[in-house]
C-alpha cells in the first residue's frame, strides 16, 4: 500500500507493478492523482497548476530518462523577475539586474570583481557574496532587496531562524543568462503533468482509491509494506508534537486580455502580501484571448483546514524529525518517504531520484 498519490508515491507504485510485478494499492485524501503536481486545463484551455508553478529542470541523466518513458517534453527555459526598487529584474540576481538597477561606473566595478572572484557564469550562493569583502555592499543589498522580505513572507520566521541551506537556494548568477534554472534539462510534459502521472499508473496492477483516508481502513496488516508519503507526525498521532509546515493560498483570476505580465513569475519581496504572481500559459506556449494568473499566499498550515506544503527547515524542527524517524527504526513493514514523510524539501527531480532509490534499496532489494 502506497500512502499518497504524489510523485513520490507513484513512481514506487509504477516500480513495483512493472519491474516486480506485485499489486500495489494507492489511497489519497484528495479526489484527483498527482499531489501537488495536479494540472488541469481550464475553458479557456489554458493548462492551470493547481498547487502553484512548477518547471521541470534536472542534471540527472537517471531521472531524465525514467520520466521520459511516460511524456514527450516541451523545452522550458523558467524566467522569474523580481519587484525591486519599483521595476523588474531578473532573478536569480546577475549582470542584467545589476545594471538595471546601478550606475554604469559601479557596475563595471562590480561585474570585474566578481569575475576575478568567482570566474564567469558561475552560480554563487548568497552565503558566499557575504563572506566576501570585496563584494559585501553587493551581498547586503541583495539579501535586504531579494531575499528577507521574501523569506519572511514565505517561511513567517526571520530568515536567522531557518538552515543556512534556505540561503543556498538563492544566488547570484555571474553572466547575463537571464534562465532561473541552470540544469542540463529543463521542459514541462507536452500534455501537462496529470497525463504524465496517468501514464505512470497505466497498470491493471495498480489500484487507486480516492478520497480515501488512509487512518480510517481496517485493512491495513495484510500489505507486506506501506510507504508512507503523508505527515510522519500524523502517523505515528503527534506523540511528540506537530512538526511545523508552511502552507499556500492561491486567488486565480482570470483577465480579459492575451498577457498579465512579461514572465512566467514575478515575486514581489517587498511589496504586498503575496510572494508572486504566475501566469500559467507561458508553461506551454498557449494561446487564448484570455489569460489565468494566481497571486500567492504564503499562510501557517492548520491541520484540516489547509495543506502541507513545506517543511520549516532548521536544527530544531530537524530534531523533533528525528524523534519521530527513530520510531520507525524497528519496523520495516513502514516506510516513510517525500517532503512530508522525511521532512525534507525536494525538488521534483530530487523526488523523483529518491523515490527511485527507496524502491531499489528498500522495497526490490529488501
Amino acid at each position: 500500500m502506497i500512502v499518497g498519490c504524489g510523485l513520490t508515491g507513484v513512481v514506487i507504485a509504477e516500480r513495483i507493478a512493472n519491474t516486480l510485478k506485485k499489486p500495489v494499492l494507492i489511497v489519497d485524501r484528495r479526489a484527483h492523482i498527482a499531489g501537488n503536481i495536479y494540472d488541469y486545463k481550464n475553458k479557456d484551455f489554458i493548462t492551470i497548476h493547481k498547487y502553484g508553478p512548477h518547471a521541470f529542470h534536472t542534471n540527472s541523466q537517471k531521472v531524465w530518462d525514467y520520466l521520459s518513458q511516460f511524456t514527450k517534453w516541451e523545452p522550458y527555459f523558467h524566467k522569474v523577475e523580481a519587484m525591486v526598487d519599483g521595476q523588474n529584474i531578473p532573478l536569480p540576481f546577475n549582470f542584467n539586474s545589476l545594471n538595471m538597477l546601478f550606475p554604469k561606473a559601479i557596475c563595471e566595478e562590480f561585474e570585474e570583481k566578481i569575475i576575478k572572484e568567482y570566474g564567469y557564469s558561475r552560480s554563487v550562493s548568497i552565503l558566499e557574496l557575504l563572506e566576501s569583502k570585496e563584494l559585501n555592499f553587493l551581498a547586503e543589498y541583495i539579501y535586504e532587496k531579494v531575499f528577507v522580505g521574501y523569506t519572511v513572507k514565505q517561511w513567517g520566521i526571520e530568515p536567522s531562524e531557518l538552515d543556512r541551506s534556505v540561503l543556498s537556494r538563492v544566488p547570484f548568477v555571474s553572466s547575463r543568462n537571464n534562465c532561473y534554472f541552470q540544469d542540463k534539462y529543463q521542459a514541462i510534459p507536452s500534455g501537462g503533468y496529470t497525463k504524465m502521472i496517468e501514464k505512470m499508473l497505466d497498470n491493471p496492477l495498480i489500484e487507486v482509491r480516492l478520497e480515501c483516508d488512509y487512518k480510517k481502513l481496517t485493512d491495513t496488516n495484510k500489505y507486506e509494506k506501506i510507504i508512507y508519503t503523508g505527515m510522519i507526525d500524523e502517523f505515528y498521532e503527534f506523540k511528540f508534537g506537530a512538526l511545523p509546515y508552511r502552507s499556500l493560498d492561491f486567488d486565480f483570476v482570470t483577465y480579459g486580455s492575451e498577457f498579465f505580465q512579461r514572465c512566467t513569475q514575478v515575486n514581489y519581496p517587498n511589496n504586498f502580501d503575496f510572494t508572486r504572481i504566475t501566469e500559467y500559459k507561458y508553461f506551454l506556449k498557449e494561446k487564448s484571448a484570455n489569460t489565468v494568473v494566481s497571486y500567492e499566499y504564503p499562510c501557517e498550515f492548520k491541520l484540516g483546514i489547509n495543506d502541507p506544503y513545506y517543511p520549516v527547515p532548521n536544527s530544531k524542527n530537524q530534531a523533533l524529525y528525528e524523534r519521530y524517524r527513530s520510531l520507525g527504526k524497528d519496523n520495516d513493514s513502514v516506510i516513510f518517504a517525500g517532503r512530508l514523510g522525511e521532512y525534507k524539501y525536494y525538488n521534483m527531480d530530487q523526488a523523483v531520484e529518491r523515490a527511485l532509490e527507496i524502491f531499489s534499496k528498500d522495497i526490490a532489494n529488501a
